[in-house]
């Protein structure tokens, strides 16, 4: 008996381990990103509001940045001839579309990061993303385009025009994205389970999960029968089982339960 229990866990290790080994290693790059990102938000959320601030319009101009340097890598720079001194300030901006990568990465900067710090502001006195707030950001954002693209001399007119066009456009697009996107809520009480099956690489089986009430009080008090009735293959029966066995948490729940 002691032997032969012995024989089945190692081949139970040995399967084991080479699912692991064979899984997909994009796969294994975005969970691992995930768990980076979500914990660096959790970090920064955390912070004071003007920390968070800077550092949301530090990574939203750096972002930006990038993607203006490598569009203007695309588009030629647009020759001058005569110039309006009454038409400067228009002119200053169509030519910030059409610049070069250090003019569109200097515009495109100052669109993102202006926009995210806003927004992360704005978020976090009214608690809520809401279309008050992206007009609020994207009118920011477009002040802030027109003094880099046309100077502090440009026309305040201008800018306030520009500034308008920005929020109505962030306006239209909001509303477009609410009516049709329906944003997925997370059910609290399966939290703990998704995050499990998120670091094994097995999150399609969430929804197995919830058609068997298999909540987070429940994790402690997995079998694999229990997994088999909720139509979960061997696989990642074995490695779900495996996590909680490791788990001290639910480990330390297991143990006293029993």
């Amino acid at each position: 008996m002691g032997r032969d229990g012995g024989d089945k866990k190692r081949e139970t290790m040995a399967v084991m381990s080479l699912m692991k080994d064979q899984q997909n290693p994009i796969q294994q790059f975005q969970i691992k990103f995930k768990e980076i990102e979500t914990g660096f938000k959790s970090w920064l959320s955390k912070q004071k509001l003007p920390v968070e601030a800077a550092v949301v319009t530090a990574m939203g101009g750096v972002q930006g940045a990038f993607i203006g340097g490598l569009m203007g890598t695309l588009s030629p720079e647009m020759p001058q001839a005569g110039i309006d001194p009454q038409a400067m300030a228009s002119l200053k901006q169509t030519q910030a579309l059409v610049g070069g990568p250090l003019v569109q990465a200097r515009n495109f900067a100052a669109i993102t990061g202006v926009n995210a710090g806003i927004a992360c502001v704005m978020k976090r006195i009214r608690g809520k993303e809401d279309l008050e707030s992206a007009v609020v950001a994207a009118f920011g954002s477009g002040v802030a385009y027109s003094l880099v693209s046309a100077g502090l001399q440009g026309q305040p007119m201008n800018a306030i025009t520009t500034a308008a066009g920005f929020a109505l456009f962030q306006g239209v697009f909001f509303k477009l994205g609410e009516r049709f996107s329906k944003p997925s809520v997370e059910d609290p009480y399966y939290t703990r389970g998704r995050s499990m099956l998120l670091k094994l690489g097995l999150e399609k089986y969430e929804k197995n999960f919830k058609k068997g009430l298999l909540a987070d009080p429940t994790l402690p008090l997995l079998t694999d029968s229990a997994l088999r009735d909720v139509s979960i293959p061997p696989g990642p029966r074995l490695r779900i089982l495996d996590h909680i066995q490791r788990d001290p948490e639910l480990k330390g729940k297991r143990g006293s339960r029993g």
